[in-house]
Parts: structure tokens; C-alpha cells; sequence
């Protein structure tokens, strides 16, 4: 049946009903999105008002003092801010605060401040030179002959000293590393935090605050403590501490941001006591602590009471207490946390501290490729003398610990105040640009020695050493060494270097020499005469360099040797030879001290022959140090000997002397060839204060020989041994040592004091 339609009676009902439904609906919705409308006009108004009704966050700027390395409790404090979520406009710091003050303000952690500070060696860092083996060949063998520390510059206005123990080499390296310049040169002006670091000039007393230019320079000025580090040459001014006249800089703080809130961290070392002030250093020290405490309690007077000061517990940790570094950060840690109601007025939420941050932080940004490497700023080295040492390759990314190596062996050529690079970026192109800054107190040097040995059996012998040195003669680096000495031996010795070519891998090197000396005979374990020896000697030799660490020379040799008798017996004929041959040589040494090394190893052979007098000489010397805890093991074995005839009693092998058959006087063992092996145990007892290399030991050696034909104790047996003990270690006059060995085969003791390099 087909499907019913509604009738035409119902339809209207039909559509009567659906219209009604629909306009109840629209009423509904129209009610609901009034009141939704109303309701949302209230609370954005309600959230206007309560923006308007919500007080600004206070400007805040922090202050971080100076302390030396009680300033790690600044990054204690760091770490209590960010827990709290504190956010601060500006940053002003001095000495130590202006480390941690560039670190923060170039989007450091705390985390990552406290764990560089903790992973890095101070001690070594207060030493400008590398390792020895990586010094110059001459820069080593000058150290060993001169105080390192006696360099005296000859200059058109007189004489001029350093103006530091330490250049801050190695200090401006780690300052690199820590703001990451590696990537791009950091300038203040350009951080996101707007950064004081403040200094001090050293010739008008001036406080000078650095708010542009490079970050790594204004740290490194800031923290030159005069007389310890030399100053830094900015804009005019010779930049020392900024503590000297500003040690907590409020005043900058509140200038640099206009701001209403200053937190202070006091870090600054208390007086010494009357009685604690005994020494040079010690008024030296209290006098610094004077003008650094007159300007703290002048800054101090200016808080307002809704600053903030904090002064961390410090009991006990020195300036120089940089070993300490997680223990005083922690204490700064302690202090924050003791202010922490205070601290809570400045905190904000979380988000609004995480958009405050994102604007801080530093990016971790891949190495960057180098373009080019330029050498630049020098006035008398040439360039290529600097680029022989670095490794970097153009369109490579820079290895920068690769190249902080390389500017030290920079450094470790000698001519140079300190060697630092920049990272520029110039049209898409990245600049390595290498800047070694000559020394202002050179390019003419005097340099001085002393040594003084004591042998408690025979007698004592001394030496003044005194030298003229000239570097940079010419554009290929010739130099001139003008030596005199006095003493038990008397010495005037010439000699030239002159490289063949820019990188200075070939020289020829002409020196003469005149040289009297005493030397005793012994027999019976008494000094039987006394003969003064004159020797005039002429080299001629052409050499090759060997990296940093050796070179080899050939070329030919011219000596008359007069001898006459002092005292006792004509034992050995008074008489000139003339003789004369030539020679070759090698040398080697990676060593990594000048006089008691702790690791490293070292060989050396010379071989000479005179046809004319029917010998040759050969002396061949190897030895070896290795570290073991605080112990150190030294080994050394040598050969003296005639390859072709024998040694004649003027050219002969001598043994004898502090570790060279210790029991025996210096030269009591004479003969036509000589082998020598002495095995040392040593154990490290100390090591010097912060800025000087070098360490004390107590030290078992064990010494036997072999002599050929003798001409001086007679009697003995061929093999002789030796057992000694000794205390001492290498100091910035060299090395000092007393000692006393026996030897089991003759029964001859020797007690000995060296003082200075032999």
C-alpha cells in the first residue's frame, strides 16, 4: 500500500511546532553567549585592573668583590639565585667578582663555573712558560745556565725590568676557554647582561671601568695584583686589581641599570694581625689590605636597606686557596641561603625566569671553521718564526686545545710578553688572528748565575755567571750571548746565531771562548796537586733545529789547553798542546723540568776527532725520569771514552761530584774513558708556593762506574760504586741539595751543599 502523506489539516501544526521549537533555541543561545560575553568582558577587565594593581619587578643589579680565590663563593651565590629564580639587570665585579661576573654575564651556569673551577690548576696556570720540553733548545739552555727570573732588558732608556713574576699566559688562555672566544671574540658590548668590570691604573691610580670592548682582556686587567702579574695595556691606561680602589663596586651596579636593589657579595681577605706582619711580603700584603678595606668600607656605607649584602664565612681560605674552590663555593652557597627571605621579594615564577634566562644563556655552538690565519701586532720577529709553531689548518674547525699548546711553545721561544689570538669574522669569513706581544723591556737582555758547591772533604768551588744578550740582530732572528763567569773556573765566551732562513731550522753558529780553571788531583783519596788549566777554543759548526726539543750540529773545532802547576808535585807535565777537528753532535730533551724533572727523557752525544793528536772522543749520555704517586724514579747512564787511540790526560774522562759518583770529589776520578749508571728514588716532600715550578724531595741514589786507564787514584779498582741520600729540589736560583754518599768499594764518603745552577 503506498505510504500515507499527512493530511493538509496537519501540516500547519506540524510546522507550528517546528518553528516554535527553533526560536526557543535561538532565545537559549542567545542568553548563553550574552552571559558568556559578560562574563569574559569581567575578567579581562578584572585581569587589567590587577596588571595595573601589580608593582613592577624591582631592577636589580649584582656586585661581586674581589678576594682571589675566595671569590669561588661567588659561584655558591650564583647557584642560590637560580634555585630562587632571581633575575638581575646588570652585573658589576672587580678582581675575582669580574671572573665570575664575565662568566655569568656570558651565559654560564653556576654548574658549569663551579666544575671549571674545580677541573682547573691553578698552580700551573700561575706559570707563564710550558712545559720545559716544550721551550725553545736556547730558551733551555739559557734557564739551565741563568736565573730564569734575572732577565733584565737593555733598552734605549736604560735599563727596564718585567713588570710581573707572571705575564698571565696561561691565565688569559683559560679565560678563552671559560667564555667560549673560541667561537667569537666576546665583547662586553655585546653580551645580553649588561657587564662593569673594574680596574685599577696603575701610573694615576684611576678607577677605570671597562663596559665595551674584549671580556677576556677586562677580566684579565682586573685581576693583575701588582708586583705578581703584570699589567694589561688598555686604551691608554696600565690596568692592575681594581681592588685597589674599588673592590665592591655598588656605585657601578646602581649606574649601570638604574638600579633600585643591589645584592653584595663581600669576599674581601681580612687584616693581618700585627704579629702576622714579620716580612716583606707581609707589608706588602698588609698594604694592599689597607687600601682594599678604606674603599670596601666607603662602598659599604652606601647600602640602602632594601639591599641585600651577603659575606660569606671565609675562615681559614687565603687569597691563594685556589685549590679549594668547591669548598668556598659551597660556603657561598651557606651565606645565600642565610638571606633568602630577603632574597624571596626579588624571585619571580619559574616561566618568567626560564624567558629571563633564554636571553642569557650562551648557545653551545659547533667549532668554527678557519678561513685564514694571520699573524699580527710584531715589530722586530718575523711572522714565519711564529707560524713554524702553529698546527691549526685553514678550513679546518679550530682545535682550540691544540692551539692553546701552540701559543704556549709560542711563548716558550722567549721573545714575548704573552701570545693571545682573537676569533674575527669578516664577510662570511672567519680570521684566526694570532697576536704575540712583544716584550716592551727587550729585545737586549742582561741575565745573571750563581753557583756554590761544597764538598765537606775537599773543599768548595763558586761561580758568578754574567751574560749580554741580543735577539733579533736581524730579520732572521741572529743572536748575540756575551758570557763572563768568575769563580773557581773563569770564563769569557762569544757566541754568534745566525739562521739560514725564516722558520729557523738551519744555523751556523761561530764561538771562542777562553776559560782558566783549578783542577785538583787526587790520589789516596787526598789532594795531591793543584794545576791551572787555560783553555782557547773556536767552534765553527752548522746545525739543524729538531723541533723544540733538540738540535745537531757538525763542523770544526780549534783548542790550545796550557797547563800550569799550582801546587804539589809535577804529576802531569806543565805544557801547551794545540790540537784540533771536527765534530758532531745531538742533543735532545723532553725533560719537562730545568734542573729535577718529574717525567721525560733526554740524550746527548758529542763526537770529536783529532787526526793531528791520533784520538777521537766520544761522550754519549742518555736519562730518563717517571712519576710514580709522589714518588719519582731517575735513571742516567753515560760513556767517556776514545773510539780511535786513547784519551790523552788533557782531553781525558772525569767522574766525580753530586750525582756522578757522589762519594767522590768533583774530578777525583781521571781516565782515558769512563761508563757511568746511577738509578735515584725520590719522594716528593713539597712543592713550591703558587707561580714557582717546582717541588722538594728526599732522594736514595744508587751510582757504579767503570774507568779505563786512570790517572788519579791509581790504586782503586776499575769498578766503583756509590750509595747516597740527599734532601733538596729545584728553586728559582736552581737547584739546591745537601747530601751524603759512601762508596762500599774504597771506602770514600763525601757529604755535599749545592746551591745554584752548576
Amino acid at each position: 500500500m503506498p505510504q500515507s502523506c499527512p493530511s493538509s489539516a496537519a501540516r500547519p501544526i506540524v510546522a507550528r511546532i517546528a518553528t516554535g521549537s527553533t526560536q526557543a533555541v535561538a532565545r537559549s543561545v542567545l542568553r548563553s553567549l550574552a552571559v558568556g560575553l559578560v562574563a569574559l568582558g569581567w575578567a579581562l577587565g578584572a585581569a587589567a585592573q590587577a596588571v595595573q594593581e601589580a608593582p613592577p619587578r624591582p631592577r636589580v643589579g649584582l656586585v661581586l668583590g674581589g678576594g682571589g680565590a675566595r671569590g669561588a663563593a661567588h659561584v655558591g651565590v650564583l647557584e642560590v639565585l637560580e634555585r630562587m629564580h632571581v633575575p638581575v639587570d646588570c652585573v658589576a665585579g672587580t678582581s675575582m667578582g669580574a671572573l665570575v661576573a664575565g662568566a655569568y654575564a656570558a651565559g654560564l651556569t653556576s654548574a658549569e663555573m663551579r666544575e671549571a673551577l674545580a677541573k682547573a690548576d691553578w698552580d700551573d696556570m700561575f706559570k707563564d712558560n710550558p712545559e720545559f720540553y716544550d721551550m725553545s733548545y736556547r730558551n733551555k739552555r739559557l734557564s739551565q745556565a741563568f736565573w730564569p727570573g734575572s732577565e733584565i732588558g737593555v733598552t734605549d732608556k736604560g735599563l727596564q725590568y718585567a713588570p710581573g713574576v707572571v705575564t698571565g699566559q696561561k691565565i688569559k688562555a683559560f679565560f678563552n676557554q671559560l667564555v667560549h672566544a673560541d667561537r667569537g671574540e666576546r665583547l662586553i658590548e655585546d653580551l645580553p647582561l649588561p657587564l662593569s668590570v673594574v680596574a685599577t691604573d696603575i701610573g694615576t691610580g684611576e678607577r677605570v671601568v671597562m663596559r665595551e670592548g674584549s671580556l677576556t682582556q677586562a677580566m684579565r686587567a682586573s685581576m693583575s695584583v701588582p708586583g705578581l702579574m703584570a699589567p694589561v695595556q688598555r686604551d691608554g691606561h696600565q690596568l692592575v686589581d681594581g681592588g685597589l680602589v674599588d673592590n665592591v663596586p655598588i656605585r657601578e651596579a646602581r649606574e649601570r641599570c638604574s638600579a633600585d636593589v643591589v645584592i653584595v657579595v663581600n669576599v674581601g681577605s681580612p687584616m693581618l694581625k700585627a704579629d702576622e706582619v714579620r716580612s716583606l711580603l707581609t707589608v706588602t700584603v698588609q698594604m694592599v689590605n689597607l687600601l682594599t678595606e678604606q674603599n670596601v668600607t666607603q662602598a659599604l656605607a652606601t647600602l640602602k636597606p632594601t639591599d641585600i649584602y651577603i659575606k660569606p664565612d671565609l675562615e681559614g681560605v687565603s687569597s691563594s686557596d685556589f685549590k679549594r674552590a668547591s669548598e668556598t663555593a659551597d660556603r657561598g652557597k651557606t651565606a645565600a641561603l642565610a638571606v633568602s627571605d630577603q632574597l624571596q621579594r626579588l624571585s619571580v615564577s619559574e616561566a618568567q625566569y626560564a624567558r629571563w634566562w633564554r636571553r642569557i644563556d650562551s648557545p653551545d655552538l659547533p667549532p668554527v671553521r678557519v678561513d685564514e690565519i694571520a699573524i699580527a701586532g710584531m715589530e722586530r720577529v718575523a711572522p714565519a718564526a711564529v707560524q713554524r709553531h702553529i698546527g691549526q689548518k685553514v678550513g679546518e674547525p679550530l682545535d682550540t686545545p691544540a692551539l692553546n699548546d701552540d701559543l704556549l711553545r709560542v711563548y716558550g721561544d722567549g721573545f714575548y710578553e704573552h701570545v693571545d689570538y682573537t676569533l674575527i669574522r669578516e664577510r662570511d669569513r672567519n680570521i684566526l688572528r694570532v697576536t704575540p706581544v712583544e716584550k716592551a723591556w727587550g729585545p737586549n737582555y742582561l741575565r745573571f748565575g750563581f753557583a756554590l758547591e761544597t764538598n765537606f772533604g775537599s773543599g768548595s768551588t763558586y761561580s758568578l755567571r754574567a751574560a749580554y744578550h741580543r735577539t733579533w740582530v736581524d730579520a732572521l732572528g741572529a743572536e748575540l750571548l756575551v758570557m763572563g763567569e768568575i769563580g773557581n773556573t773563569s770564563r769569557l765566551a762569544f757566541n754568534y746565531y745566525q739562521p739560514l732562513e725564516a722558520t729557523q731550522t738551519y744555523f751556523v753558529g761561530p764561538s771562542a771562548s777562553f776559560q782558566r780553571q783549578n783542577f785538583d788531583l787526587f790520589q789516596d783519596d787526598k789532594r795531591l796537586a793543584e794545576f791551572d788549566i787555560y783553555d782557547y777554543t773556536a767552534q765553527l759548526p752548522i746545525g739543524v733545529r729538531i723541533g723544540t726539543f733538540g738540535q745537531a750540529k757538525v763542523g770544526w773545532q780549534e783548542t790550545r789547553r796550557k797547563t800550569a802547576r799550582a801546587i804539589g808535585p809535577p804529576v802531569i807535565p806543565s805544557e801547551t798542546v794545540d790540537y784540533g777537528g771536527w765534530f758532531a753532535s745531538v742533543d735532545l730533551d723532553r725533560l719537562d723540568r730545568i734542573f729535577v724533572p718529574r717525567s721525560g727523557w733526554a740524550a746527548s752525544a758529542q763526537y770529536f776527532d783529532s787526526a793531528g793528536q791520533g784520538f777521537s772522543k766520544l761522550h754519549a749520555q742518555v736519562q730518563g725520569a717517571y712519576p710514580v704517586g709522589e714518588f719519582v724514579i731517575q735513571g742516567r747512564a753515560s760513556y767517556v771514552g776514545s773510539p780511535v787511540g786513547e784519551l790523552p790526560w788533557y782531553d781525558s774522562a772525569l767522574l766525580g761530584g753530586f750525582l756522578n759518583m757522589t762519594a767522590f770529589a768533583r774530578g777525583q776520578l781521571v781516565a782515558d774513558s769512563a761508563s757511568y749508571a746511577g738509578l735515584r728514588v725520590e719522594r716528593i716532600i713539597g712543592t713550591l708556593p703558587m707561580g714557582l715550578r717546582g717541588d722538594m724531595r728526599v732522594g736514595l741514589a744508587l751510582e757504579g762506574s767503570r774507568m779505563g786507564k786512570r790517572y788519579t787514584e791509581t790504586q782503586l779498582k776499575p769498578w766503583q760504586n756509590s750509595i747516597g741520600v740527599y734532601l733538596g729540589g729545584e728553586t728559582p736560583i736552581g737547584p739546591v741539595f745537601v747530601g751524603y754518599a759512601y762508596s762500599t768499594t774504597s771506602g770514600y764518603s763525601n757529604a755535599y751543599l749545592l746551591i745554584g745552577a752548576p
